[in-house]
């Protein structure tokens, strides 16, 4: 009889676990973990919906501080130093603050992100930057509150916030160019291999310094491949051209477009040819 009673305790725990009760969330939680240049960049928060509601001016009042998004604050996260409207702010996670009007928001990235919704005891010396965006309005219509890095370049991307038919965006600019030439120069006085070679000679090539340094690492680069794939050819092609060595641009153009003619890459293909229009 014992063991009948246990058994039943048993069956009627297990019953009661699995009888919760599971409904959608009114907000869903998201998150975006992004690059930008060399910069990881992480956000956090949770997204209302519109469900026929007057958003701004209503469910979100003009002219008051506004946790943007829903739940607990909206973070974002930055591996590295950054530049938000001239203002640098510091690697690390804040809070994202807002203040909507109809014309223009003020955005606050805040120094304290363990809070829940607005309550949070503001302290102006918390504030690590601020700044004034315009409303771009009659933006296609967004159901569900979005906050997203856009227009994503090798030193820049736009944090854009939207709901309903409001858009607004803040400039985030990252030390790609710094990163980078700090690795380069620590990398190639330290035994650098093929690849390092090509590498710090294309990124001096895409962002204009020193062209003939970059033909001398791109070219010590080829020597040491047994087989340059036509990419790579395409690539000393281009710093030769740059550099005004059009004879040996062309020469190596058209060994990089019989390769992408055998790899069957039509991309480098049309890339090749224009090239070699261009130099002839």
């Amino acid at each position: 009889m014992r063991r009948i009673f246990t058994l039943l305790c048993i069956c009627g725990t297990v019953w009661v676990n699995q009888a919760q009760v599971q409904t959608p969330k009114a907000s869903v939680p998201e998150s975006l973990k992004t690059q930008v240049g060399l910069t990881e960049i992480n956000i956090e928060y949770s997204r209302p919906s519109k469900r026929d509601r007057t958003l701004f001016g209503e469910v979100v009042p003009y002219g008051e501080m506004w946790r943007t998004g829903a739940n607990a604050s909206s973070t974002i996260q930055f591996s590295d130093d950054v530049i938000m409207d001239g203002q640098t702010v510091k690697a690390g996670k804040y809070a994202i603050f807002t203040i909507p009007e109809e014309n223009n928001w003020t955005l606050f990235l805040y120094d304290e992100t363990n809070n829940w919704g607005n309550q949070v005891q503001w302290d102006d010396k918390k504030v690590v930057a601020k700044t004034v965006v315009n409303v771009v309005k009659n933006a296609p219509s967004q159901e569900t509150f979005s906050i997203s890095l856009d227009h994503i370049t090798m030193d820049s991307a736009m944090l854009t916030l939207q709901w309903g038919e409001v858009l607004v965006a803040a400039k985030i600019e990252v030390p790609t160019d710094k990163k980078a030439m700090a690795s380069i120069q620590k990398t190639m006085s330290n035994n650098p291999e093929a690849q390092d070679y090509l590498d710090a000679a294309n990124y001096y090539s895409n962002t204009n310094k020193d062209i003939q340094q970059a033909k001398t690492w791109i070219d010590t680069g080829i020597k040491m491949l047994d087989k340059p794939a036509f990419y790579q050819l395409y690539a000393q092609a281009l710093i030769h051209y740059k550099a005004g060595d059009k004879n040996s641009a062309l020469s190596i153009a058209k060994r990089s477009l019989e390769a992408s003619i055998a790899a069957n890459d039509g991309a480098y293909i049309r890339m090749n040819k224009e090239l070699i229009e261009k130099i002839k």
